[in-house]
């Protein structure tokens, strides 16, 4: 008759148990980034994306500046359902996706304050992949 040590049955039941608190943590607590149009920015602040159709800054017929400058490329977001509500951005990184320009559906991540959206992420949404293909002919 052979007799195991508890031992392993201990550290499989503690690892376990560390486990589920972690994941109950992460459930409860959530570290994910909310996603909002500009019409519902105005009770927020903070880490948050914004999604919309971007719109050149007041005083330019295109985004304006450059994201490697002190300061920054400008441009609007406006909702994509046409509601009202653009709010300004100022984006500083990386260029942005080759796609970005007036009149494209974007998400901005960023920090949120003083109705300004400073964003360090950009990425566009193709709009092939949202429109339905022509039915083909039949032959």
């Amino acid at each position: 008759m052979s007799t195991r040590s508890p031992a392993r049955l201990v550290v499989a039941l503690g690892v376990a148990a560390v486990l589920a608190v972690f994941l109950l943590y992460t459930v409860l607590r959530g570290t994910s980034t909310p996603t909002l149009t500009p019409s519902q920015l105005a009770d927020h602040s903070g880490k948050l994306a914004v999604v919309g159709v971007v719109v050149a800054e007041m005083h330019c017929r295109w985004p304006c500046g450059d994201s490697h400058s002190a300061r920054g490329l400008r441009f609007g977001l406006k909702n994509i359902d046409g509601k009202s509500g653009v709010v300004p951005v100022v984006y500083h990184g990386e260029n942005p996706p080759p796609l970005f320009k007036v009149g494209r559906n974007v998400v901005v991540s960023g920090s949120y304050a003083n109705g300004r959206l400073a964003g360090d992420n950009v990425v566009t949404k193709c709009p092939s992949k949202y429109t339905t293909k022509p039915a083909s002919k039949p032959a």
